[in-house]
C-alpha cells in the first residue's frame, strides 16, 4: 500500500501539532472580552452622537425654527414659576414685621394705657408692645400731615393712644386669632391689622401654583409633539437607509440610536435658550420693578433662577427632547420594514 502511494506521487501528510497549537492560540487571542466590548460600545454611542449633531448643523434654517419653539414652550413654565417664586418672596417679607394696632378707648389715661402695654408684654403671645400716647400720636400727625393748626381750634385731643403688639405666631392663619382675642379687651375700642393684601396674596399665589402646574403640563405635551414631528421627518428622509441598514441584518437598536441622539441634541440646545430666555426677560424688568420697590422703601430685588433650578431644567429638556424622539421612533420604526 506504501509502495502504491509512493508510485503515485502521493505525499503522506504528518499531523503538526505545533502548527494546530498556533492556530488555537490565534483564535482565541482575537476573541472579544467584556472589556472590549464595552470599549467599542461606548465608541460606537461617542460617534453616533457626533455624527447626530453635524446632522442637525448641516440643516440649520429647520433645527434653528425647531429649536426657536422648544425654547420658547419651555422659557414661559420656567418664567411662570421665577414669577411665582418672586411674589412668593415679596409677600415673606410681611411675616416678618406683622403688628395690631390697638386703638384704645377716649376714656383711656396715658397710664392706664402703658399699664396695658406691660400687662400685654407678659402674655405667652406676645413677641413685643411699642406705646404711642395720644400727645405723640397728635405730634406725629402735626409733623406728617402739614395740619397741624387744626389741633388749636380743638378743645380737646381727638386722637387715642394705641398700642402696637407684635405677636409671637406671624402665620397668615393664627393673626386674625390674635387680633380678635386683642379685640375683647375692654380698654381696645378697635383692634386693626392689614391682613386683606395678605390674604388676598397667599389666595393668588395658590392659584399660581395650580396655573403653573397645568401650563407645564400643557408645554411638555407641546415638547413632545414638537420633537415627535421632527424625529418623524427626519425618520421619513432616511426611509431607504433604514431599509438597506435592516436588509443587511440591523437590529432596530442599531436604527434608533442616532434619532435618540437627535431628540438629546434638541433637549440640550432648547433648554440652554430657555434658559437665556428667562434671564434676558428678568434683566429687561429688574429695572421698572427697581424703580416700583423703591417707592415703598423696599429691598426687594428680582432674582432669576438658581444653579439647582437651572440644572432641573436642563435635565427636564434633555429628557423631553428623548422622550419624544424615542416614542416617535418606536411608532414609526416598526411601520418601515424591507419587503
Amino acid at each position: 500500500m506504501e509502495n502504491n502511494l509512493r508510485r503515485k506521487g502521493a505525499v503522506r501528510v504528518e499531523p503538526n501539532t505545533k502548527r494546530d497549537a498556533k492556530v488555537h492560540r490565534g483564535a482565541e487571542h482575537h476573541r472579544l472580552n467584556v472589556a472590549d466590548r464595552g470599549r467599542s460600545y461606548l465608541r460606537h454611542h461617542v460617534e453616533v452622537a457626533r455624527q447626530s449633531y453635524f446632522s442637525l448643523l448641516s440643516q440649520p434654517l429647520t433645527t434653528f425654527m425647531t429649536l426657536a419653539v422648544l425654547a420658547i414652550a419651555l422659557a414661559l413654565p420656567g418664567a411662570l414659576y421665577t414669577g411665582l417664586k418672586n411674589i412668593q418672596q415679596l409677600g415673606s417679607g410681611w411675616d416678618g414685621d406683622p403688628r395690631v394696632a390697638l386703638y384704645l378707648k377716649l376714656s383711656v389715661t396715658d397710664a392706664e394705657a402703658e399699664t396695658l402695654s406691660r400687662e400685654l408684654l407678659l402674655r405667652d403671645d406676645v413677641a413685643a408692645t411699642e406705646l404711642i400716647t395720644a400727645k405723640q400720636g397728635m405730634l406725629e400727625f402735626q409733623a406728617m400731615s402739614g395740619f397741624g393748626d387744626v389741633f388749636s381750634f380743638l378743645d380737646n385731643n381727638p386722637l387715642p393712644a394705641v398700642v402696637m403688639v407684635m405677636p409671637r405666631d406671624m402665620s397668615v392663619a393664627s393673626v386674625p386669632l390674635f387680633q380678635a382675642k386683642l379685640q375683647a379687651l375692654p380698654q381696645v375700642d378697635e383692634a386693626v391689622v392689614d391682613m386683606e393684601w395678605v390674604q388676598r396674596l397667599a389666595a393668588f399665589v395658590v392659584l399660581a401654583e395650580r396655573a403653573v402646574w397645568v401650563l407645564a403640563a400643557l408645554f411638555v405635551m407641546a415638547v413632545l409633539l414638537v420633537v415627535g414631528n421632527t424625529i418623524r421627518l427626519s425618520i421619513e428622509s432616511r426611509r431607504e437607509e433604514i431599509v438597506i441598514a435592516k436588509l443587511v441584518g440591523a437590529t432596530d437598536a442599531y436604527v434608533r440610536r442616532p434619532f435618540l441622539y437627535d431628540g438629546v441634541w434638541f433637549g440640550v440646545a432648547g433648554g440652554v435658550f430657555a434658559w437665556l430666555l428667562i434671564q434676558l426677560s428678568l434683566l429687561f424688568l429688574n429695572g421698572p420693578v427697581g424703580q416700583l420697590v423703591s417707592l415703598y422703601d423696599s429691598q426687594f430685588e428680582l432674582a432669576g433662577l438658581g444653579f439647582v433650578e437651572t440644572i432641573l431644567l436642563l435635565v427636564i429638556s434633555i429628557l423631553l427632547g428623548l422622550c419624544g424622539a424615542w416614542l416617535a421612533v418606536g411608532r414609526h420604526l416598526r411601520q418601515i420594514q424591507p419587503q
